[in-house]
């Protein structure tokens, strides 16, 4: 079982977080903390395996926590999942050896693939002996199943991005325009329709004219049943 500690300054998200976790086998949450300080003292006493770490923290940044994580508690593994997409802090994230650096707001989808990608490459840094090339490559690049969703993507579409979209889809049987996915994925209504007609050709999705109020026709996006 897997260990994690959530330092996240809104309980509401860091809630969020735990029940995310609870629906993933092999992970547990020990601890959350809601500020700098706090996680100080969470990663003193319990020294977890992993660490899901907010950047904007009421009394810190999230990247002032990374020297006194590796030195208190330096077999602690870290996962960002922030706002923060400024290059300065995605570099220190980078070159501290994050595991990996997820931005708000986040899918089910994108979190269930981080911690079962890390819980893949834990277990094979665990076993005895050697490891073979492709082991080893694993450790360091996507896995083939997102190498080929990369490969066979067309131009413009970024699979991370599909991603997000089409779990939200999903989680909304009522439908959503284009808009409402933008303002949702914090996109411009125009990226979002390139998007989910795009999952309308790999027939993902279906799409239909309805009448709103008003009488303006909308094109309405509704998950493939």
């Amino acid at each position: 079982m897997i260990e994690i500690l959530i330092i996240e300054d809104d309980k509401r998200i860091a809630d969020i977080h735990k029940r995310f976790i609870e629906k993933i086998d092999g992970f547990q949450v020990v601890g959350s903390a809601h500020n700098g300080a706090e996680g100080k003292d969470w990663i003193e006493a319990l020294k977890p395996q992993l660490i899901l770490l907010d950047v904007y923290l009421p009394d810190m940044k999230g990247t002032d926590l990374l020297p006194f994580i590796q030195k208190e508690s330096p077999d602690s593994d870290i996962i960002f999942i922030t706002a923060a997409s400024e290059t300065e802090i995605v570099k220190k994230a980078f070159r501290s050896g994050v595991a990996d650096y997820i931005l708000k707001p986040l899918t089910f989808g994108r979190f269930q693939e981080s911690l079962l990608a890390y819980q893949e490459k834990k277990r094979a840094l665990e076993k005895d002996g050697t490891l073979d090339e492709a082991a080893i490559q694993r450790l360091w690049n996507m896995d083939r199943r997102n190498s080929l969703e990369a490969a066979e993507t067309p131009k413009g579409i970024d699979p991370n991005t599909m991603s997000r979209i089409r779990d939200r889809l999903t989680g909304s049987p009522e439908g959503m325009t284009a808009e409402e996915m933008g303002a949702a994925c914090g996109m411009s209504r125009s990226t979002a329709r390139r998007y989910l007609e795009h999952l309308v050709t790999e027939h993902l999705a279906i799409a239909e004219l309805l009448y709103g109020t008003i009488g303006r026709p909308e094109r309405r996006y509704f998950p493939q049943p």
